[in-house]
Parts: structure tokens; sequence; C-alpha cells
């Protein structure tokens, strides 16, 4: 038992040197290797997280501007909309009274037609009136005047 403690501290007293040096590997790694690859992680993470912040808030941004941008055209449109209205209604309207002053000058012109109609047919009545007079006294004159033969 003895020489097998005796070897024992040996492979322990031979590993010592070893096991130093491993320490102070993983100190040296871990103080120059791993915490400043962590600061830049940590660093990298903070911008990102940022980032993405500034993302989202943009995208807020957008969608409250796209709703004023939608809300406004529809104003615009309804505002379109009611001009179109009403300058159809003011259209209409100009028809209409055209189309009453055509009719009252088409009657005032029919009356005068017919007003002038009245008069020439009156005076060709007059006329056949006075003509009927002189051929019916020419008539009658041929019949009861004597005839030379």
């Amino acid at each position: 038992m003895d020489k097998l403690l005796n070897d024992l501290g040996g492979i322990v007293l031979n590993g010592l040197p070893t096991a130093i040096i491993v320490l102070i590997l993983a100190v040296f790694v871990r103080q120059f290797y791993l915490k400043p690859l962590e600061a830049v992680l940590a660093e990298r993470h903070r911008l990102t997280e940022g980032a993405r912040q500034a993302a989202e808030q943009s995208l807020h941004s957008a969608d409250s501007k796209i709703a004023a941008y939608q809300t406004a055209l529809d104003e615009a449109r309804g505002k379109i909309y009611a001009e179109q209205a009403e300058f159809l209604s003011k259209l209409h309207a100009e028809q209409t009274a055209r189309t009453q002053a055509a009719k009252a000058t088409s009657e005032a012109t029919l009356a005068q037609a017919r007003q002038s109609l009245a008069a020439e047919a009156e005076a060709a009545r007059a006329t056949l009136a006075a003509d009927s007079e002189q051929l019916a006294s020419r008539i009658a004159n041929s019949i009861l005047a004597p005839r030379v033969v």
C-alpha cells in the first residue's frame, strides 16, 4: 500500500505543473478572450434590440401615417363626390331651365304662326267673299244680259 501511495504521490507531483498550466491558461482565456467576447455579444444584443425597437416604432409611425392618409383620402373623396353631386344638380337645373325656355319660345312662335295663319285665312276669306260677289255678279250679268247672236 505504501508503494501505491508513493506512486500516486509521484503521479500527482508530476501532474501538478500541468494542472497549474491549465489553470493559468483557463484564467488567461477567460480574461483575454471570453470577457471581451461577452462584452461584444452584449453590445451586439443591445444594438440589435435598439434597432428592433426603432423598427417597431417606425412601423407604428408608418401605420398611423397610413391611417391619417386614408382618412384624408376619404375626406377628399367625400368632397369630390359632394362637388360632383352639386355640379350635376346645377347642370340638371340648367338643362331644365333651357328646356323650359325653348318650350316657351316654341310655344310663342307657334302662337304667332297660328295668329298669322288665322289672319291669312281671314284675309283669304275676305278676298274670296269679295271675289265671289264679283263672280256672282258677272255670272248674273252674263245670264241676264241679252245675248247677241
